[in-house]
């Protein structure tokens, strides 16, 4: 996992918000694919740091983020 920019920043991503997020509330995920990567980012801060995850621990972290 890293935070810092992900080299594709400037092109147009699909950032998909998390059904759990709402406008108003505190939790306010989105993700986006790319070929080799996930990026995570906050919803209120477009522009802030996005976490950069590679597919394999994107679905290592899919189980526990589901259960929670």
């Amino acid at each position: 996992m890293t935070l810092k920019p992900y080299s594709g920043a400037g092109t147009e991503l699909e950032w998909i918000k998390s059904s759990h997020s709402s406008d108003d509330g505190p939790s306010c995920v989105e993700v986006a694919a790319v070929p080799d990567r996930i990026l995570v980012r906050d919803s209120k801060n477009p522009t802030g740091p996005r976490l950069t995850l590679t597919p394999t621990t994107w679905a290592a972290f899919l189980p526990y983020a589901a259960a929670h």
